[in-house]
């Protein structure tokens, strides 16, 4: 440790910390614009210069070492002087139009200025223009003439992102950021460089003059998309939500989110929005009161019962939709006499389990792996800123394998690949398990011959502490998903790593753990899907795209005698008898639980839109319309603190999880490659963000014809 003298006061720091780590530490505020706690020091915008003894110039507090008996003056003459000085450059070409800029009042530039800008200037040429620039449907580089080449855009897209999308070219006053060869920004994290831009260079494009930040309310909640669990900053207008923004939190998000977590809101005032009950009659379909369409439905629900039993009415449910939402819709089921729920709609191995599937780690400790295998996951698009944590723990030394059948971009430097098709990814990891007994001298379960690179991953697992072999969700949709697992503790324990599931959805985990999966003697996703059902509930989900058979199911629930569908939009139309508008996330509470078991609860961001309710609310009112027991919960709270019998928990019992599964796998592998979707079809909000399905991504997904 090093102690120094800041302002007159000790601070003791790390040996090698710079002087804006000290003052990060006292509490102290030194201006700055291009430094950026995440990012790479570059010391390119020297407002932080601060007043150091026996220095000969005013020195950048981000880029100077601190020194054993160092003293600091951030707050003298010296100091305040050559920031002004500063401050004075950085206003010269600056076009001063705040009156009109998106960034207004929340502008780094703006509050400086403030406090180091001049009442005059001395510059009395013409500013700068900077040619206006289109790098895609999220990020707007409509003014970068407000550019002030703090460089923290191109950083976090080489050390964050991984993809050096944007450069500086020319030198001097020609320089500007940009794109080269006329690119567009197509990383999946991309509008996080909007956060980071401390000007109004970098604007939201969707958000582009929709508000002003101080006409905006903000609100906590969490993404409903992948299993990251992001924290999220809603900001609100005229009860429509209008813009996205993380919330910072170390152990999940860090400061950053998702595109698909930034940008998805655009799907909450989507024009198929379904706002009040419909039922169909006569082939077409008719708006009805809720008294008219819940008493449809449970008279329905009553007849099937009376005509074919119980075990014909079945719930095909999304791992998106809330842990609330999830433990009603079974608790409905079950108190009908049915067995048969489900959320696995996108897998082909249906094998029981002994515990709840997770992440088998704390989310944090992805960025200090030193070993790691990922199986069946493009990590870098199934879950964005699980890779982002990954590829830090690569800059730091991290050896990164992977097993699958694409050769996806990930943007990490990884140490081996093994690329097979879906059948024989259960031999090639049996023959890293193979490896690894060689190594360990002890005798192999699998009769095979490692390969070559199979033989390299085991060498690199023997070695080092810090170990995890991460299955993602093509593994979980696999047709040998359960032997997949069974041979990865295999190797988790001839190598000392830790073994997890990415998990797919928002609420994967909380799906299990509410036994949102058949009981005893029920049918499975794919058997409901085939047709087995005589009544299917549909929550929060769309069978053409977040099923397996996709369309094909859509044909097969239409024979059913009635299909209800539980959605925010006008969905399922063509196998639906009844449309239930359910809200979504943003108008809702709730809870989810992320991969790692972290219990998160959310409040409505908004008022429901017309007619629409909270899930929880219709399925606690169909469960009180047929009589069924325990239905008298008053709020999604009550519901909260049956699931878990008491208040909830921060984190799920350990006891309930586990990624144990020794089953031997018999057979050989049956079906087609796993159903896993794209980035940006995910659920049934992304698929309606309209700036996403602009994206890059995006149009692979329709060039290729993918639906799910």
């Amino acid at each position: 440790m090093v102690e120094i003298e800041l302002d007159g006061k000790k601070v003791e720091i790390v040996e090698g910390s710079m002087v804006m780590h000290a003052a990060e530490k006292a509490g102290t505020y030194i201006p700055h614009f291009c430094y950026h706690k995440k990012l790479s020091i570059a010391a390119n915008c020297r407002m932080c210069l601060v007043d150091i003894e026996k220095a000969p110039k005013p020195m950048p507090a981000c880029a100077t070492p601190v020194t054993q008996g160092m003293v600091v003056h951030t707050k003298s003459d010296k100091a305040i002087k050559a920031q002004k000085s500063v401050m004075e450059f950085l206003l010269i070409n600056h076009p001063l139009d705040c009156p009109i800029c998106d960034q207004g009042g929340e502008c780094q530039l703006q509050d400086l200025a403030v406090g180091y800008g001049g009442s005059g200037s001395r510059y009395a040429e013409e500013k700068r223009v900077v040619a206006v620039k289109d790098v895609g449907p999220l990020i707007s580089m409509q003014e970068m003439s407000r550019c002030i080449h703090c460089t923290r855009c191109v950083r976090f897209g080489q050390e964050v992102a991984g993809v050096m999308e944007l450069g500086m070219s020319n030198r001097g006053e020609h320089s500007e950021i940009e794109t080269f060869l006329g690119q567009t920004i197509d990383s999946e994290l991309s509008g996080n460089m909007i956060d980071i831009c401390p000007v109004g260079a970098l604007t939201s494009k969707p958000f582009r003059y929709s508000a002003r930040t101080w006409e905006l309310s903000r609100r906590k909640s969490v993404s409903p998309h992948d299993s990251t669990g992001a924290n999220l900053i809603v900001q609100v207008k005229n009860n429509q939500v209008l813009r996205v923004v993380p919330f910072e939190n170390e152990a999940v998000n860090e400061c950053w989110i998702a595109d698909r977590d930034r940008f998805s809101y655009e799907a909450l005032n989507a024009p198929d929005r379904l706002t009040s009950p419909m039922i169909k009659h006569g082939g077409k379909w008719m708006n009805v009161d809720w008294q008219t369409a819940l008493e449809y439905v449970a008279n329905g629900l009553k007849e099937i019962k009376a005509n074919h039993g119980a075990g014909a009415i079945g719930a095909l449910v999304s791992p998106h939709s809330t842990l609330e939402e999830l433990h009603l819709a079974g608790q409905l089921v079950r108190g009908l006499g049915s067995q048969n729920i489900d959320y696995r709609l996108r897998n082909a191995d249906f094998t029981p389990t002994n515990g709840v599937r997770y992440l088998g780690m704390p989310i944090a400790s992805l960025s200090t792996l030193q070993r790691v295998l990922v199986v069946g996951s493009n990590l870098r698009k199934d879950h964005p800123l699980f890779a982002q944590r990954i590829r830090q723990a690569a800059k730091s030394g991290a050896a990164v394998h992977v097993l699958g059948s694409g050769s996806n971009d990930w943007a990490i430097a990884l140490k081996q690949e093994i690329h097979a098709v879906a059948a024989e990814w259960l031999v090639q990891l049996q023959g890293v398990a193979a490896a690894l007994a060689d190594i360990a001298q002890v005798p192999s379960q699998y009769a095979v011959t490692p390969s070559a690179q199979a033989q390299a991953i085991a060498k690199s697992l023997a070695s080092g502490e810090r170990k995890a072999i991460l299955l993602g969700n093509a593994a979980a949709h696999h047709g040998q998903a359960s032997a997949l697992l069974a041979v990865a503790n295999v190797i988790g324990r001839l190598s000392g790593a830790t073994v997890g599931y990415l998990t797919e959805a928002a609420n994967t985990v909380g799906a299990q753990f509410v036994h949102a999966t058949p009981g005893q003697g029920g049918l499975d996703a794919g058997q409901m899907l085939g047709g087995a059902l005589k009544a299917v509930l549909l929550l929060n989900t769309e069978p053409a795209f977040d099923s397996a058979p996709g369309s094909v199911a859509v044909t097969t629930l239409a024979k059913a005698e009635m299909v209800v569908s539980l959605s925010p939009f006008k969905t399922n139309l063509d196998c639906a008898d009844v449309l239930l508008p359910i809200a979504p996330f943003s108008e809702t509470p709730g809870t989810f639980v992320n991969a790692e078991g972290r219990v998160q609860s959310f409040h409505a961001v908004v008022k429901p839109l017309a007619e629409t309710r909270p899930a929880w609310k219709v399925l606690r009112v169909l469960g009180n319309m047929m009589k069924l027991d325990g239905f008298d919960y008053e709020s999604a709270q009550e519901v909260l603190k049956a699931v878990f019998g008491a208040e909830a928990p921060d984190f799920l019992p350990v006891g309930r999880l586990s990624n144990d599964c020794d089953a031997p796998f018999t057979g050989a592998y049956e079906g087609a490659d796993p159903c896993v979707a794209r980035i940006y079809q995910l659920d049934s909000l992304v698929r309606r963000a309209s700036s996403l399905q602009l994206t890059a991504d995006a149009r692979v997904v329709a060039t290729e014809g993918v639906s799910a």
